[in-house]
């Protein structure tokens, strides 16, 4: 039978000390649901005794949650335990997460105190916090500094005063993989009645290690792993949720698996992303962009002939259709005849050869190659002259502090005009209504990234946008001075995709 490595996701409290990505209390709840649709075991809804909307937060998300454990943070101080308490009254499960610093560090220069006292207000806290609630986890903070033999008797202590998971924080991220599991493993060899309670980590991504720290602290005996979506967090961000679960999910071999529903994981990485407005990096493992893209020519050819050859991950596990092949200068024959198919071109393998000569002269000079670069490398067009293409002719948006955002669009579609007017959330999304009421074909918003590419105030902003339509995917971009127009030219690029 395997282990059960609980979920621990602290996105809404230290995944939202991210500067500039602060939510407000339904966009908090809309993330709470989301993590519990995912499965994740605990739920860390807030630091309450921090601010009046924290401790709301908590309050309104432990109404509207039913399964995750709902935690709140604390220091080891009274006044933080009533109040967390008093936060916590409406969860159905209910944990008090508190604790105080641990390595000399924090002792002498943080709290001007000395270890047996932190040792006296570490179980003392425990003690105050269990006559609330029975579910108590203590941290001790910057326990990846804190000397071993010490940190074993702080943890001794806690468990003693009645905690039931000790978290090990490497709250700097300051320890090599090797480090961090020989310091669980101290505390499961060297603490009194440590099999009583769960070992928690809580790592940090200062040195780009916090996903190895976690998966070495729970090879080591660890139960539980603090996590958050996308790995945001505080300076260089936490450890990734997405990572950790597939990590397990692809290692059968550990013997540990999570509760986890990783079709979800790409949706929920998504809305993460789009309601602190915090793009994910393209290259991020499991959910970035390109985490399933291949560019090369070696391995677009093994990735058509076997997924497995270079995926360790099918994409479709995380929530995503399928992989991407992105032809560029260093995409080969099989990935470009592989892409006509697609379009619809039967290439023989006598007339390959020519196109493929013209697709690397024209790749070594274009970033992106489209479809319509290939539909002409091929010496063939659609419907007569771009008659099936859909072109932006007149936009019109009025918006205002004050004003109903209003957006009228024309668009030429197969050589006729038509015209719809929509109203949205905002000028962006009144404009796309309004194409969206023009066109045929059934799309769905996944992605809307917008990038400035030069400075100052009147910016040539770039728009990605990616659409789906019966469950493939389309790209579409566009680059103007007036970030509206570029909106709803980079969306109609990608409907003449599916066109």
């Amino acid at each position: 039978m395997k282990d059960k490595l609980y979920i621990f996701d602290t996105t809404l409290r230290d995944g939202e000390q991210v500067p500039g990505c602060q939510l407000n209390t339904l966009e908090k709840i809309e993330v709470a649901k989301a993590l519990e649709s995912l499965g994740v075991d605990i739920i860390e809804a807030g630091f309450p005794i921090s601010s009046p909307g924290d401790f709301t937060s908590v309050v309104e998300i432990s109404k509207a949650v039913k399964k995750p454990v709902i935690c709140a943070l604390t220091r080891a101080v009274k006044q933080d335990i009533d109040i967390a308490a008093d936060s916590l009254k409406y969860a159905r499960k209910k944990r008090i997460h508190t604790g105080i610093g641990t390595s000399d560090y924090h002792i002498k220069y943080k709290l001007n105190s000395n270890r047996d006292e932190i040792i006296e207000r570490a179980a003392d806290a425990v003690k105050y916090a269990k006559k609330y609630v029975k579910d108590i986890e203590f941290y001790a903070e910057d326990a990846g500094r804190t000397e071993d033999e010490y940190l074993a008797r702080v943890i001794e202590a806690v468990i003693a005063a009645g905690a039931t998971v000790v978290n090990i924080p490497d709250t700097t991220g300051y320890c090599l993989p090797q480090e961090f599991g020989e310091k669980i493993k101290y505390l499961k060899d060297n603490v009194k009645n440590i099999d009583k309670v769960i070992i928690s980590t809580h790592c940090h991504n200062d040195l780009g290690m916090a996903t190895a720290n976690t998966m070495a602290g729970i090879i080591n005996g660890a139960r539980q792993a603090e996590v958050t979506i996308n790995g945001i967090g505080e300076r260089a961000g936490n450890t990734s949720l997405e990572e950790i679960v597939m990590i397990l999910k692809s290692r059968k071999h550990i013997g540990i698996e999570t509760g986890i529903n990783a079709k979800y994981l790409y949706k929920t990485s998504r809305l993460v992303s789009s309601l602190m407005n915090m793009p994910v990096q393209p290259n991020k493992a499991i959910v970035g962009r390109n985490a399933f893209a291949h560019s090369s020519g070696i391995h677009q050819d093994g990735v058509l002939k076997r997924r497995e050859n270079y995926e360790i991950i099918d994409p479709v596990d995380v929530g995503i259709n399928e992989s991407s092949i992105s032809l560029t200068a260093r995409s080969g024959r099989a990935a470009l005849k592989h892409r006509l198919n697609l379009l619809g071109y039967d290439i023989k393998p006598k007339e390959l050869e020519p196109v493929y000569e013209k697709f690397l002269a024209v790749a070594d000079k274009k970033k992106d190659i489209r479809d319509e670069d290939l539909i002409v490398l091929v010496g063939r067009k659609d419907n007569g002259e771009n008659g099936g293409k859909i072109k932006l002719e007149h936009l019109q948006v009025l918006a205002g502090k004050s004003t109903i955002p209003m957006a009228t669009v024309t668009l030429n579609i197969g050589g006729e005009s038509f015209t719809a007017t929509s109203s949205g959330n905002g000028p962006v999304d009144a404009a796309l209504l309004a194409v969206k009421s023009l066109i045929k074909h059934d799309v769905r918003l996944e992605e809307f990234l917008v990038q400035a590419i030069t400075r100052g105030s009147n910016d040539l902003g770039k728009v990605h946008i990616q659409v789906e339509n019966k469950g493939s995917i389309y790209y579409g971009f566009s680059g103007h001075t007036d970030i509206i127009t570029a909106s709803v030219e980079a969306f109609i690029d990608a409907i003449n995709k599916i066109v």
